[in-house]
């Protein structure tokens, strides 16, 4: 049945790689698609969703009204959901998350955003976490270069989101933000041995003619390991200074943009160029 609120923000979702206007602008969001508890037909419904570490987290507020959204009862019914996070799309085990876990993780959303604790001063229930883990996905459809931009667009986005996170901190480095900024530090860190150990060997052997380009992205890997190391450093520190981290951050930005320019000015042509199967 077409949702006149849902259904524009999945095509635009789908239309601009995890992107969208409106009040939504600058918020995480996924979609999830679940299997309907009764009619066992799939649901998509748009979500604000949370980084943490390898799964995300979805809280299932219905704006804080009195009973739980559609959606969490179909994935306690059927916890094998599909996420759709911009870039990839993947199968997933959703997991209600109970007792300290489950308290803990939405006191960590509150101190992050308030608007979680509005939403359960107005309802008796109590407000659902879910955590959402991938169990299993493959890379983005159509051609690898353009795969690789629409990653790489991905890393932009959160790392817009965490300067802007940085921005509002005030005196003090939240625990959600602590856990965005060490997210982003795993995310950009497997990307860059991936494309080391993977990508790279097989552009070596069939493009030697990129030897040069690909020892400077080599180098340039290693050197935002280097600022990853040091982001994470100051992260575990009890207090860290927020002027602190939103230079890190801003250096950190600075490298990785620069970084995935060239990249994408050498290596997309040659990757649309790949066959992909069918």
């Amino acid at each position: 049945m077409p949702n006149p609120f849902n259904d524009p923000i999945i095509s635009e979702f789908r239309a601009n790689n995890g992107r969208v206007g409106g009040p939504f602008e600058g918020s995480r969001l996924l979609l999830l698609t679940t299997t309907g508890a009764r009619s066992g037909a799939p649901h998509t419904t748009p979500v604000g969703c949370l980084p943490d570490g390898d799964r995300v987290l979805v809280i299932a507020s219905a704006g804080g009204a009195d009973r739980h959204p559609a959606w969490f009862h179909n994935l306690v019914a059927h916890p094998e959901v599909t996420v759709e996070d911009g870039v990839f799309t993947y199968r997933a085990r959703a997991d209600v998350l109970t007792g300290d876990e489950r308290d803990r993780l939405f006191a960590r959303a509150v101190e992050a955003d308030p608007g979680w604790a509005e939403y359960q001063a107005g309802t008796d229930r109590v407000i659902p976490v879910i955590a959402l883990t991938q169990v299993d996905g493959g890379p983005p459809p159509g051609p690898l270069g353009d795969g690789l931009v629409a990653l790489h667009g991905a890393f932009r986005r959160e790392l817009a989101l965490i300067r802007a996170e940085v921005a509002r901190s005030g005196a003090a480095v939240g625990a959600q933000l602590r856990v965005n900024c060490l997210t982003l530090c795993e995310g950009l860190g497997v990307h860059h041995r991936h494309e080391d150990g993977g990508l790279f060997l097989f552009l070596e052997q069939h493009h030697p003619d990129l030897a040069p380009a690909l020892a400077r992205m080599r180098d340039e890997h290693a050197a935002m390991t280097a600022l990853l190391d040091e982001l994470r450093a100051l992260l575990s520190q009890p207090s860290p200074d927020p002027s602190a981290l939103a230079a890190e951050v801003d250096r950190l930005t600075a490298q990785v943009e620069a970084h995935l320019d060239y990249e994408e000015s050498e290596l997309v042509p040659i990757l649309n160029a790949v066959p992909t199967p069918g």
